[in-house]
């Protein structure tokens, strides 16, 4: 659902600003820079900082959601980044850099142009680790690699299947595969959006696609014609649903689907290019943004907006951050601090995954969203938000700021 800027391909993961580096030298906590963000500025503390683990104290005062952004020297290619950053909500987002250019930005409700595109300079070099931490980074890194490739390509012939009926005209069949067949994608999400413009041909609701001039393709386009909306029904922005929308006639959907299946292939072929790589921050921060995910899009309901299938697109993120959290749990469990940081990570998610079990499983399908009602939400809202703080230390915790 997070929208993106089109980037250059990532398939050259190669470049430094990407690689795993060693874990220090640090910011230390009292040095972490502020970042004063409002809906048309986005102003770091400072230019530079000193190679490793880099903490951003983010302060949102403006009037909507934002998001903070680390770009690669060629100022598209994301490297960090920290979604759905609320007014009046201070967060604190830590990330591991190498040595070498980036800029910062902001993007405010999350669409359009970086604002306050700023160059920012990491010194030093990057540092030499044990070998015992090295290699427990080193089976963190192969480990998750492995299972973002696993599913990728369990992504694939769930959506060629899926297109299938589509384009056949089977609705009925299509409906039945829609949920399942998203679910790989939603486990890897945040590294889909790495890949930039392939997670808004993917991934974006009509809403997004319109708020930034863009095609409308991908999964929720299908969506829509599998679930025809009533004559007065609304999207999730409020407009009529039927606002300069069509069902889309046989030959779009040839075109749409067609499309999904390539951009999906291109996908695996991204992440399974042999200098495809993660970096530590990139798994412990993809789990807190599969949680993010849940929070802003899931418990809402806008994400599934017509097909109501919106509690196995959030046990899918749920899925992916458990085990994102899996791969680092070793690294964060090296003090005893991080022990009982990772102990209540687990606990919660243990709670999470309890509540979440009332509704169904991914396997056997889950109650539509429509039919979950207020307090339920609710329910499983607090659970989302009992996770979400213990695991917002997860990256400083595995990077040891």
């Amino acid at each position: 659902m997070p929208t993106r800027l089109p980037l250059a391909a990532a398939a050259a993961l190669g470049a430094s600003a990407l690689l795993l580096t060693g874990c220090v030298p640090n910011t230390p906590a009292g040095d972490a820079l502020n970042v004063a963000i409002t809906d048309t500025s986005c102003a770091v503390s400072a230019d530079t900082a000193p190679a490793g683990a880099i903490t951003f104290e983010l302060d949102n005062t403006g009037s909507d959601l934002n998001e903070f952004e680390i770009l690669a020297d060629d100022k598209l290619r994301i490297v960090g980044e920290k979604e759905n950053i609320a007014p009046g909500q201070p967060v604190s987002y830590t990330v591991q850099l190498d040595p070498g250019t980036y800029y910062t930005a902001c993007k405010f409700q999350l669409v359009g142009e970086p604002i306050g595109l700023a160059e920012f300079t990491v010194t030093g070099e990057a540092a030499v680790v044990d070998a015992d931490r090295q290699a427990l980074e080193d089976e963190a890194v192969t480990n998750y690699i492995a299972y973002i490739r696993s599913q990728a390509g369990e992504l694939l012939p769930r959506v060629q299947q899926l297109v299938a009926a589509y384009q056949a005209g089977d609705d009925a069949t299509a409906r039945t595969l829609f949920a399942a067949a998203r679910v790989p994608y939603e486990r890897i999400e945040p590294t889909a959006e790495a890949f930039g413009d392939l997670d808004p041909k993917i991934d974006y609701r009509e809403v997004d696609a319109v708020a930034e001039g863009l095609d409308w393709t991908g999964f929720h386009r299908i969506e829509k014609d599998l679930w025809v909306p009533d004559a007065d029904a609304l999207n999730s922005d409020g407009t009529s649903a039927w606002l300069d929308w069509q069902p889309s006639t046989p030959e779009q959907r040839t075109r749409f689907g067609d499309q999904l299946v390539a951009d999906v292939q291109q996908l695996l072929d991204l992440v399974s290019d042999p200098t495809f790589t993660v970096s530590l921050s990139d798994i412990s921060n993809g789990a807190i943004g599969l949680l993010d995910e849940v929070a802003t899009g899931k418990i809402s309901g806008e994400e599934d907006w017509w097909s109501h299938t919106d509690l196995s697109d959030f046990a899918a993120n749920v899925d992916g951050a458990s085990v994102a959290f899996g791969n680092v749990e070793k690294l964060a469990s090296t003090s005893d601090e991080g022990e009982t940081l990772a102990s209540e990570i687990r606990k919660q998610f243990d709670a999470l995954e309890t509540v979440l079990a009332q509704y169904g499983s991914v396997d056997d399908g889950f109650t539509p969203y429509d039919q979950v009602t207020d307090a339920q939400r609710k329910q499983l809202s607090d659970a989302v938000n009992a996770l979400a703080e213990p695991l917002s230390q997860l990256t400083s915790t595995v990077l040891g700021v």
